[in-house]
């Protein structure tokens, strides 16, 4: 049988081997894991797998992939990444807890609630340096004031977001910051926070190195699981599988060409004036993918191919001592930024390996109600 290309190969087994080491190393000082899910569009595969590695929570920025990951039979607690305002009333009946830093948020959120006779769980995000979401501390105490006023809504823990927007690193300083402020928390409120959560996949060097972690016992991981890396300096994680997911693309055209085009030069396809040096006559490849299926810059060839450019639909190769050949194959591994466009690119077919030999198509995967194109 031959295989649709281009196509993402996922190693179920690898996700979930990565989920269940990282489960064992951050719970032997009582921390649980949120598994991320956002990357790979809520696929439900990919979230049992995680599941199965003993991940606790599964946490998504995108109500459409958690409303997908429920209608596949996953039964978890999801956790919501990003509330949106307008989008109160389907937060409140589509997911067990959300995180938040806006009051007028949660007092939709309560609004809608009290509606539908239920109680909404959240954490309070605080900003600790990086610029994204967060409150200030110095507002903490009168933001949990406010909540508490509020029925129907539930505080069940902190959290801080680092190393996304600003690449603030989590260190000793920080997470003894947070540390500090849910003791506060505590003491004038007298609430008990369940859920202290310190990060994400770039806490890895901090939790390795520090002595103390005070009162963290959560982070959000995605990237560490799916890829098996820390986010600091993407490095990978001792004992984790760094390639559970390839690309794979068809060479649809081989030919030796000059390295110099030849004409008068103007703006290309994205409207920028290329530059090219002249490596003389070479063997130039084209494979079927381009920017619209995936960001070209996160492609990684184990051969060592050179990408030479990329427009909307090809990728051009430096073909040299490679003899590719029209309808050959050719394998990149891939980063953060290549999953999450692979992943999202409706022209890619996701499908997932069982074995070294066996490749089997998404439709026929645990509780996948529909396919995946």
């Amino acid at each position: 049988m031959k295989l649709f290309m281009p196509r993402i190969e996922i190693s179920l087994s690898k996700i979930r081997d990565n989920a269940r080491m990282l489960c064992e190393l951050y719970g032997q000082r009582g921390i649980s894991l949120m598994g991320v899910s956002k990357a790979v569009l809520g696929e439900p595969s990919i979230v049992e797998a995680m599941i199965q590695g003993g991940v606790r929570f599964i946490a998504d920025s995108r109500l459409e992939n958690i409303q997908k990951m429920k209608n596949a039979g996953i039964s978890t607690q999801f956790v919501l990444l990003r509330t949106p305002l307008s989008q109160a009333e389907a937060v409140v009946t589509s997911v067990d807890i959300s995180l938040n830093t806006e009051i007028e948020t949660i007092k939709q959120l309560s609004y809608y609630a009290k509606i539908h006779n239920r109680n909404h769980q959240i954490i309070v995000m605080v900003e600790l340096g990086d610029l994204r979401e967060g409150v200030l501390p110095g507002d903490l105490s009168q933001f949990i004031r406010k909540t508490l006023s509020l029925s129907h809504i539930k505080i069940v823990g902190i959290g801080c977001n680092l190393a996304c927007y600003g690449g603030v690193k989590p260190d000793n300083k920080n997470m003894h910051k947070l540390s500090e402020l849910v003791n506060g928390i505590k003491k004038e409120f007298q609430i008990n926070l369940e859920i202290i959560s310190g990060g994400n996949s770039a806490n890895y060097e901090w939790y390795k190195s520090a002595q103390y972690i005070g009162n963290i016992n959560n982070l959000r991981l995605g990237e560490s699981i799916l890829l098996g890396c820390e986010t600091v300096n993407r490095k990978a994680i001792p004992g984790l599988h760094t390639e559970a997911f390839k690309l794979v693309a068809e060479v649809i055209e081989s030919k030796t060409k000059p390295s110099l085009p030849f004409g008068e030069i103007c703006q290309d396809a994205f409207g920028n004036v290329p530059s090219f040096s002249d490596r003389g006559i070479s063997q130039r490849v084209i494979i079927a993918l381009g920017r619209q299926d995936v960001l070209v810059s996160s492609l990684k060839s184990k051969k060592k191919l050179e990408i030479l450019g990329a427009s909307s639909d090809h990728i051009i190769l430096d073909g040299k001592n490679h003899n590719l050949q029209v309808g050959d194959e050719v394998n990149f591994n891939l980063d953060y930024g290549g999953l999450l466009s692979a992943m999202t690119s409706p022209f890619i077919r996701k499908q997932f390996i069982l074995t070294t030999e066996a490749i089997i198509p998404v439709v026929k995967t645990l509780k996948i109600v529909s396919p995946i194109h």
